[in-house]
């Protein structure tokens, strides 16, 4: 398909170079885009994660209960944005 610039004269085709490097452009962009939809579980939970100084805290405390609720949350957050299987 012909890609063209939008200019006050009209619309004027691409030239062979243009179109090169609009297609080199575009398989940058896919790239990108699929390099990201891969990773995009770990900014999900790192939103979602509950504060490492709640564990820090029951470590020093000595608080099983509150460092196994940490562990718990943590563990609700992975099973809510699981690590994508990758073909």
């Amino acid at each position: 398909m012909t890609r063209y610039h939008s200019t006050a004269d009209g619309n004027i085709p691409f030239t062979a170079d243009e179109e090169i490097q609009r297609d080199t452009q575009e398989a940058q962009w896919a790239a990108e885009q699929a390099e990201l939809t891969k990773t995009k579980y770990q900014r999900d939970r790192a939103d979602e994660y509950p504060s490492i100084n709640n564990y820090i805290d029951g470590v020093v405390k000595g608080d099983q209960e509150q460092i196994q609720t940490y562990i718990d949350a943590c563990l609700a957050v992975k099973a809510k944005y699981p690590k994508p299987v990758l073909a």
